[in-house]
């Protein structure tokens, strides 16, 4: 119960500080610039796709891994 409790603190505290990040491949990058610079606000809407994109693997290997758990709990 301790550990349980000692890494949903350590998670709460990791989301709780944390970064602002906006990951983005060299052409991504380029073209956010030169809109940036343009007045264009189509920057916005390429970093939450590429934050969208970068979600589905996280949420798919969670979901692994908690019916891998729970399977794994059940014998």
């Amino acid at each position: 119960m301790k550990k349980i409790f000692a890494t949903l603190l350590i998670l709460s505290l990791c989301f709780c500080f944390s970064f602002n990040a906006s990951a983005q491949c060299a052409m991504c990058t380029a073209n956010a610039e030169m809109g940036v610079k343009n007045g264009n606000t189509q920057t916005k809407g390429l970093n939450s796709g590429v934050i969208y994109l970068l979600a589905i693997p996280f949420l798919l290997v969670s979901t692994v891994g908690v019916v891998w758990y729970r399977n794994y709990r059940a014998k």
